[in-house]
Order: structure tokens, then sequence, then C-alpha cells
């Protein structure tokens, strides 16, 4: 019987066009085609597996971006795939909706945890299991955007599979309780496998609406 990262290796060329020692010690996750051409362009570099589920693309300073789409089953794959690399780190780049006043447009949010609405992470751990970013990749991206005199806030961000959920004022007074400063669909899914498979993992997101 194969092993977990046997399937792993097997899996990630399939999903990706890439295989594990072609990819970065550091590894960028978005949902965004856009961020993988742009990062090939900066770093003159190839953009490898169009046509299949995730593009990828690496720089010769061993920094991988990926595009693994959008949802949080989509998070929990390409967190499963990448544990065949066992990458040093690997950081979320996404958006979010703001929740809270002080959230605005064009903000980022650093999540110092994430509240699992999904529930797609439960087939990994107990629900009391808490969804953590690693506190060294945490403070190195607080210290990156601070060098960088950028705007941010910290807190606690809600992951759900839902997408439209604005019409339903139960669940936004159920927001409004919880006092959560942002919802996504995929931080929590990347800070439970992450954890699952001992992956450094971080997320920065961008507040788009």
């Amino acid at each position: 019987m194969k092993t977990k990262l046997e399937i792993a290796a097997n899996w990630l060329p399939r999903y990706t066009g890439t295989r594990a020692d072609e990819l970065g010690d550091y590894i960028l996750l978005t949902n965004f085609h856009y961020y993988v051409t742009r990062f090939a362009e900066q770093h003159d570099c190839e953009i490898r597996g169009m046509g299949r589920p995730m593009q990828t693309a690496t720089s010769s300073q061993g920094v991988s971006i990926i595009n693994f789409g959008m949802g949080s089953a989509n998070a929990a794959t390409v967190m499963d795939i990448l544990a065949a690399r066992n990458p040093e780190g690997v950081l979320f780049l996404g958006k979010c909706g703001g929740l809270k006043n002080s959230t605005e447009i064009g903000h980022f949010i650093l999540p110092i945890a994430a509240i699992r609405g999904e529930g797609t992470s439960d087939d990994y751990l107990p629900k009391e299991v808490p969804a953590l970013p690693s506190f060294k990749l945490h403070k190195f991206v607080s210290d990156k955007l601070i060098a960088h005199q950028q705007e941010y806030r910290t807190g606690v961000i809600y992951t759900t599979n839902r997408r439209l959920w604005e019409w339903d004022e139960e669940f936004k007074r159920y927001l409004r309780k919880i006092s959560a400063l942002g919802i996504d669909m995929e931080t929590a899914m990347i800070f439970i496998v992450g954890h699952v498979n001992a992956i450094s993992r971080g997320a920065l997101l961008l507040v788009s609406d």
C-alpha cells in the first residue's frame, strides 16, 4: 500500500505539471492566475501547468507560486500534495471581505487565527483544534509589512464555504457576535492541513470588499 507522501508525490505533477523537486523551498499560494503571471514576469520564469487545475512558477531564488483555485477543498488539496515537497514555508496571498469598520478596502489582514466554519477541515482534525498560522512565519510577514510601511490589521478570520451569505441576516448577526475581522473561503483550511502535514504556514489577506 502506498504511503500518503507517495500519493502526494504522484498527484503533484498531475495537478500542477511540476514535480516536487522542481518547486522551491518557499511557496506562495494564491487564487488568481494574474498573480502567477506577474510573478513570472518579475522573475523571468516559466509558468507550468497551463490547462491543469493548478499553475506554478518558480524563481531562480527558490520561491514558487501556485494558483490553486478557490475554496476549502482546493486549499486542502494543495496543502496535501505539498507534503511531497515538504517546503520550508507556505504563505497564502488571498483576498477577504472586511467585517469591521476598521478594515477598509485595500488594507491587509494578517490573521492570528481562523474560525473553521467551512466544515471541510473536520475531515482532518476534531472541531476543537484551532486553525493557527506558524508563529515564526507570521512574525516574519509582520516585520516585512512594517519595514515597507504597509497598513495592516491583525485578527481572526471566519472561513466559510458559503459564497452568497450577504442576504442572510441571522448569519451576519452571528459574524458580529464572534467579532471576526474578515471572511474568506480558504484560510482555516490552509492552517489546519498545514498543521496536519507539519508545514510552516501563514496567510496575508487583502480586503477586497
